[in-house]
This record gives C-alpha cells, structure tokens and sequence, in this order.
C-alpha cells in the first residue's frame, strides 16, 4: 500500500518536473514516509504540514511551488474528507437567508449578564485607546 502511495504523488510530482529524493534544487526530500498518505488523505493542508513537521525539505521552496502551483496539483489531489466537506456545506449551508434570524437571536440575543461580567460597570466597550 505505502508504495501504491509513494508512486501516487510520484506521478502527480512528475507533471510539475519534480523528483522525489533527485538533485534539482526544486526536488523534494523525503525524510518520513509517512509523508505521502498524508499528502492525499489532506491534500495541500497536508502537504504543509508534513513540511512544518519536517516530513519533507526543498532547497528552493519557492521554485517547488511555483512549479506545482503552474501544473495545478492542487486541483489534482481533491481528498475524501475535502469532498464531504463541500457536499455537507452545498446541503446544510448555516449561513442561508432563512436562518439568519435563528443565528442572530442565538449569538446576540443573550441578555446582559455576559456583559456585566467582562465590562465595566456601565457596559462600556471600545475597541479603540
């Protein structure tokens, strides 16, 4: 299975001309394997980071981008959780017209005590010194 994984992101890295563990400064450097599943269980959001953990390095972090970005890998790598994701918000969108009275009596209908308590004696707020 980890190579079925490897060999996935081989291939879509190959549309950007870019090499896993090659010479190019713009090649990746896998230093956990665990890298690939994670790429395409969470796509871009995993792919960084797997970077911020240190799964991967580049020399030129900019130049690997910039080809991945120009192939649209991003568009390539479309995950299951980022599918149900979408397909959740298409049919339970909150943000409908038909709720907006509900949200708003929920989030600003709550009475002052919440109020009493972080604010001065008058309720006063300000945002500016």
């Amino acid at each position: 299975m980890a190579d079925k994984l490897k060999q996935k992101i081989n291939d879509l890295l190959s549309e950007a001309d870019v090499k896993i563990n090659g010479k190019r400064p713009w090649d990746i450097l896998v230093h956990n394997e665990n890298f690939y599943g994670r790429v395409l269980s969470k796509g871009v959001l995993g792919l960084g980071e797997s970077y911020m953990d240190g799964w991967w390095d580049v020399e030129k972090l900019d130049e690997f981008f910039n080809r991945v970005l120009k192939a649209k890998l991003d568009k390539k790598v479309r995950t299951f959780s980022f599918l149900l994701q979408t397909l959740k918000a298409i049919l339970l969108n909150q943000q409908r017209k038909t709720k907006a009275f509900e949200i708003g009596k929920h989030h600003y209908d709550i009475g002052n005590e919440l109020y009493k308590i972080m604010l001065d004696k008058r309720l006063t707020y300000t945002c500016g010194y």
